[in-house]
């Protein structure tokens, strides 16, 4: 196997960046090893290692190295084959039987294979095989896979370990003098039966070079030093009061409490805490002195490596707010700081920085954000629930911050409220100062968005118009656009926008783990090729023979005179990954690498960074996701954007906009979320985002939004994202959200292409002659009016000349 020059750069820039994507759990010591030896590997995990979720993450890389080659690779002597190949065979016979299943669902459920079985995951298989191998060092590493189309659910071999698993954990844990439990996982299991086991790492899904990358930790070449963005705990211990995977109607009847709001409100123990994580080495991290600038906090630490280890520490600032006419969560993240790497013995000292404005609450009767009078306290640390207050600021009264309006209805419940709260455990006098109001100007804000006008744009016929309206299609297309290869510009792009005129082609590539385009292509007189299918081998298998026969003749086949290329993309870690790191810069180095493949493959829009909130842990794909928490998941996305957007030409599309955190019925599912909740909980990041480094794109949903298809919401479009959160770039929709998708009983209507128009929706993705048809019928009858596409076409057509860098 060779790799192409630019393949190996981003991997030699990949590769230290990963062991700050992993957490370290629990140590006893035993770990790192000092060099290679004979080590025993176990688990689903060693052979069927995952580098990312199903779906519009997965990325075709050149290759992949499973944990097996990465410790093979490193010099070790690998022990335990005889049970790996034993569990391969009863894998294998299980996933024959998961096929056959998903092939019945579908019968049943009058669909096809590839739908029923999308994100579809096979539940681990239970096992008995004999443990007889000897030896000092033995590593299990359980392997969790989730994805587009399908949530997780409570049950063994998903959320639970199976028997098998606990059974074979807890007996190499007692069998063996050093050993390691690692998961690969795209987010949470419940750990509870096996929390005697005293060495635990999350590895996540890292993309390429997973193996290697748990090689190098295990023998302290790296160290981990992520700390996690949601909350692993005891399955019954996450709240049950808030509805999930609904078929129709989802209730978010938590509000505001999510994550962390919740269980350090109300108090309850957790496994492990939001910002948990420890590392090889241990630090002491000291108070240096609170600071106040009008509304801007600074506070100092000094961090020491008191351990033997080099590492690095985070240091996390909680703020809490005070109840005056709002209730409030006990604490919100309000800043952190990740050190350099620190020797044994060295410190350093780090400044963390907020406005406190930004620590404004939404308050429905008013519609304003406001600042309630009376005293926030700083809480400092490196968990959310170890920390110490640092200091308080008092606001001697409240403040109308940002005045808007209402934009989302009512809800048919009232948001839940805790009881009893944890109560404040300040014991020592500590600094307090009063924050200076009067710099605080009210922003009021004006529903009234101007788009300069393109004179030219007049010259466009009705048909022409309607074009840029909807995205570029193939008729008869088919699955194609299911499973994002709807571009005809580059071989297994996601889709392109319309050409019309001499108006540049906008090519877009699906993400969020990389470029997912096709791996070899070829060049002919008609055009450009993917040289095979590009489904994915899941899906493949979920075809009947005559199927796969009829799609295997419709693949162009290469001319003696065509030219054959190469796509290969790398595989960055998964969005979750990503996150734990703590690190702003690790997240630009990784757009920065997708943003130079953009470049080299000739697309403009990477379908990413995508950054709903950790609801539930259900949810199939929340390892494309940040956090359960706003300020991360928007200050992470607005990193990936800059590092895409620093190469000219390339932009990212921000997604799913908004409230989408399930994949049950996730076409025509209706999120209902008090006005409140959802814009200090779902809303939040991707302001931050806009503001930080206004991304050129954004997606909307699938799902409903209070009885609204997000993307016919002109109020969430128009008055929100682009009155209030001032974004200039243009809005898409999600893919494949044409009527055809849905079941004849479905509650709610599929989107229309006039009314997404209308809601400031500039392109139905990936477009088909249905959305044509109802927009040409929409004009005719007066439903939309050609000014109203022409507002649309001139933002396609503003954003055509940015990236593809022609002139109209």
């Amino acid at each position: 196997m060779e790799l192409q020059k630019y393949e190996q750069e981003h991997l030699d820039i990949l590769r230290p960046l990963l062991p700050e994507c992993t957490v370290l759990l629990k140590k006893n010591g035993d770990f790192p090893l000092g060099k290679p030896g004979k080590i025993a590997l176990y688990g689903n995990g060693v052979r069927k290692t995952v580098k990312g979720g199903t779906g519009s993450g997965e990325v075709n890389s050149r290759f992949f190295e499973i944990v097996e080659d990465g410790f093979q690779k490193a010099g070790f002597e690998i022990v335990s084959r005889d049970w790996l190949d034993a569990y391969d065979e009863i894998y294998d016979k299980a996933q024959a039987g998961f096929t056959e299943e998903i092939r019945r669902r579908a019968q049943e459920h009058h669909t096809h294979p590839v739908i029923e079985g999308m994100g579809a995951v096979m539940p681990e298989p239970e096992y008995d095989l004999p443990l007889n191998v000897k030896g000092e060092t033995a590593i299990y590493v359980l392997a969790r896979i989730s994805g587009e189309g399908n949530d997780r659910e409570a049950r063994e071999g998903d959320i639970f370990l199976t028997e098998s698993e606990r059974r074979t954990i807890l007996e190499l844990k007692r069998q063996y003098r050093r050993f390691m439990l690692v998961l690969n996982v795209g987010g949470p299991v419940d750990l509870s039966p096996v929390m005697e086991v005293e060495n635990i790492l999350i590895l996540s899904q890292l993309g390429v070079q997973t193996g290697s990358a748990l090689a190098d930790l295990v023998l302290g070449k790296t160290y981990p030093s992520g700390k996690l963005t949601t909350t692993w705990t005891k399955w019954k211990d996450y709240p049950d009061f808030a509805s999930f995977g609904e078929q129709d109607d989802t209730r978010y009847q938590e509000g505001i409490y999510v994550g962390y709001r919740y269980f350090d409100s109300v108090d309850k123990e957790v496994l492990f805490p939001f910002g948990y994580g420890v590392s090889y080495t241990n630090f002491e991290v000291r108070f240096k002195g609170l600071k106040l600038d009008k509304m801007t906090a600074e506070i100092g630490a000094e961090v020491v490596n008191i351990g033997d280890f080099c590492g690095k520490e985070v240091v996390q600032l909680y703020v809490s707010v005070p109840e005056g006419k709002l209730d409030q969560p006990y604490q919100t993240l309000a800043s952190w700081k990740k050190t350099e790497e620190l020797k044994p013995g060295e410190k350093q000292t780090v400044e963390l920085s907020f406005l406190l404005t930004d620590l404004a609450s939404y308050d429905e009767e008013q519609a304003a954000w406001i600042l309630e009078q009376g005293e926030y306290t700083l809480r400092m640390g490196n968990s959310s629930r170890d920390t110490e207050v640092c200091g308080v600021i008092s606001v001697p009264e409240t403040l109308v911050i940002k005045s808007v309006k209402n934009c989302f209805g009512k809800p048919d419940f009232t948001d839940w409220k805790p009881e009893r709260k944890r109560k404040d455990r300040v014991g020592k006098k500590i600094q307090s100062l009063e924050a200076d109001i009067s710099s605080v100007d009210i922003v009021k804000v004006v529903y009234e968005h101007k788009d300069e006008p393109m004179p030219e744009m007049e010259g466009f016929s009705d048909e022409e118009l309607i074009s840029l309206n909807v995205g570029a299609f193939v008729a008869g297309g088919g699955v194609t656009g299911i499973i994002g290869n709807a571009s005809m510009s580059v071989a297994g792009a996601a889709g392109e926008t319309a050409k019309v005129g001499e108006i540049p082609v906008i090519v877009m590539a699906d993400g969020p783990a990389g470029l997912r385009l096709s791996q070899k292509c070829f060049r002919d007189e008609n055009g450009i090729h993917s040289l095979g299918s590009t489904m994915p081998e899941t899906m493949q298998n979920l075809l009947t023979e005559d199927e796969r026969a009829y799609m295997n003749s419709m693949i162009p086949q290469p001319g003696e005179d065509s030219e054959i290329f190469e796509q290969y993309a790398t595989a960055i870690p998964i969005g979750t990954a990503i996150a734990q790191s703590w690190n702003p810069l690790l997240a630009e180095r990784c757009g920065d690498i997708v943003g130079s493949e953009m470049e080299r493959f000739g697309i403009h829009l990477w379908l990413a960074p995508a950054l709903n909130i950790h609801r539930s842990i259900r949810c199939g794909r929340n390892y494309e996701y940040f956090s359960e928490d706003p300020l991360i998941s928007g200050v992470f996305a607005a990193a990936l954007t800059k590092g895409v957007q620093s190469h000219p030409g390339c932009g990212v599309t921000i997604k799913h906009f908004a409230a989408n955190n399930q994949e049950t019925n996730r076409y025509n599912n209706n999120s209902i979320v008090s006005e409140r909740a959802l814009r200090e909980i779902y809303l939040k990041g991707f302001e931050i985002c806009v503001r930080l480094a206004q991304p050129k794109a954004l997606m909307t949903s699938y799902n409903l939004l209070n009885g609204k298809h997000t993307s016919e919401h002109r109020e969430l479009l128009e008055d929100v994202l682009r009155c209030e959160f001032e974004f200039d770039g243009i809005v898409m929709t999600d893919w494949v959200t044409s009527s055809d998708i849905l079941s004849a009983d479905a509650k709610y209507p599929a989107p229309e292409a006039y009314k997404v128009a209308l809601a400031g929706n500039d392109l139905f993705m990936p477009g088909s002659q249905q959305e044509i048809d109802n927009l040409t019928a929409a004009l005719k009858n007066g439903h939309i009016t050609r000014e109203e596409l022409i507002k649309n076409a001139i933002r396609i057509c503003r954003m055509a000349v940015e990236l593809a860098g022609a002139s109209v």
